[in-house]
């Protein structure tokens, strides 16, 4: 078999396919509400991360399971039209990875996932060479063996791994101490480490696992990150939010990418930030992925919420 490619990204973890249905408020248990629509879209942790680096210029590749259904083809064109190199495994008689995801009126979403168990990627079901010959892993940890496969060959290689937890999956642990940069959601580091302020937890994340980075997206309060030496804090832009879908996939696209550009961290945080923001500005996990321009103007004209909270 021929040596893949060298790319700049690789990214292995969750696709999915997101049906998105806008209602006016969160339905109350046991109440009837109508809603006038909605709209089918590629989507999933790991597949929104790559598929916005490379639409900013980086090349990357796919690792991923797929059913043999009409939600496989959907991330198939999308794959091929982006440009992605896709390593897609797909299993017979199966469905796609769904997210039925319910959008209220101030943009946050709820979301019903559904996966068969035959579509978690194995191990044994990974090439080595797919991970070594790119410049940056990222992981989302769904699919916990296989991602600590990966960043174990990334780690002996020398190349940094990404990773965008939110769960606490069996063997997590084993995951995390592979991972360079672990940039989580706003809950997780107390759960992990059973410390409530997020200041020590973040601390406490890094000296047990040795990790460069530490770091937790916080909504429209932004991100906090301890390098190790201090913390950096980065508010969320303001802008009229019309989902918040992919936020946090499109946030990881933007700090890898500006850690391939070799970035100041406080820039790499800040342009990730905007990068999310305009995403939340349209509908679905890639509705608003802009330009690299965009996103800059972004930074230079609009005003942030407060400094980002590092407290519990």
């Amino acid at each position: 078999m021929a040596q893949p490619a060298k790319v700049d990204l690789v990214g292995v973890g969750l696709n999915a396919t997101d049906t998105l249905i806008p209602l006016a408020s969160y339905p109350e248990r046991g109440s009837k509400i109508i809603y006038t629509g909605a709209s089918v879209m590629p989507g999933g942790q790991a597949a929104t991360t790559v598929i916005a680096c490379q639409s900013w210029g980086l090349s990357t590749r796919y690792v991923g399971k797929l059913g043999d259904d009409d939600a496989a083809n959907l991330h198939r064109r999308e794959f091929d039209r982006a440009g992605v190199e896709a390593q897609l495994i797909t299993v017979e008689n199966a469905a796609s990875p769904q997210s039925l995801i319910l959008v209220d009126g101030g943009g946050e979403r709820t979301v019903l996932c559904r996966r068969d168990d035959r579509l978690l990627l194995q191990p044994e079901e990974l090439d080595r060479a797919w991970i070594v010959t790119a410049r940056a892993l990222h992981v989302d940890g769904f699919e916990t063996a296989a991602a600590t496969v990966a960043a174990g060959w990334a780690r002996s290689a020398g190349i940094p791994v990404i990773a965008d937890l939110d769960e606490l999956y069996d063997g997590v642990e084993d995951l995390i101490a592979n991972i360079d940069y672990l940039i989580v959601s706003r809950d997780f580091p107390a759960r992990l480490t059973g410390e409530r302020n997020l200041e020590q937890a973040l601390r406490k994340m890094k000296d047990r696992f040795g990790c460069i980075l530490t770091a937790a997206t916080l909504g429209e309060d932004g991100v906090v990150a301890w390098d190790g030496h201090r913390f950096h804090a980065s508010p969320a832009y303001r802008v009229a939010v019309s989902d918040t879908t992919g936020a946090g996939d499109i946030f990881h696209a933007g700090f890898i990418y500006g850690l391939l550009q070799d970035w100041s961290l406080q820039r790499n945080l800040d342009f990730a930030c905007a990068a999310a923001a305009l995403n939340c500005t349209c509908a679905g996990a890639r509705g608003g992925i802009s330009t690299v321009k965009a996103i800059e103007t972004l930074m230079a004209s609009t005003p942030r919420y407060s400094a980002a909270p590092a407290a519990d």
